[in-house]
């Protein structure tokens, strides 16, 4: 029978992330998901890596404006989640390597996370 690890969630900060992600990669994981929240302090931010069938995850909390850089130039896929969390939650992601400018999902009304869409 497979034992499994404690899954480990790592605090970091906004100035951290990429350096962060980047080092997931070279050590060989692979991005799982993304996860946004609204909380009261902002927003937190999930960020949940693989390798070898154990998770490890990065956890941001942010003020409602603090800017987020997008760590698409290390994992390409994770364009989807930052679309995602801009259009939804109104998240600023920066730097991203495919940036839909608010227009990834068509909206009929504004999301409850995201008033001002």
């Amino acid at each position: 029978m497979r034992s499994y690890k404690e899954q480990v969630i790592e605090p970091v900060t906004a100035s951290d992330i990429l350096s962060k992600a980047r080092d997931r990669k070279a050590e060989g994981y692979r991005l799982v998901q993304i996860c946004a929240t609204k909380v009261s302090e902002g927003f937190e931010i999930l960020y949940s890596f693989d390798k070898d069938h154990e998770l490890s995850h990065l956890k941001l909390t942010i003020p409602e404006e603090e800017e987020v850089q997008s760590i698409t130039g290390e994992y390409w896929g994770a364009f989807i989640y930052e679309n995602e969390m801009h259009d939804l939650f109104g998240i600023k992601i920066v730097n991203s390597e495919l940036d839909y400018g608010g227009h990834f999902f068509k909206l009929s009304q504004p999301t409850p996370w995201n008033p001002k869409n």
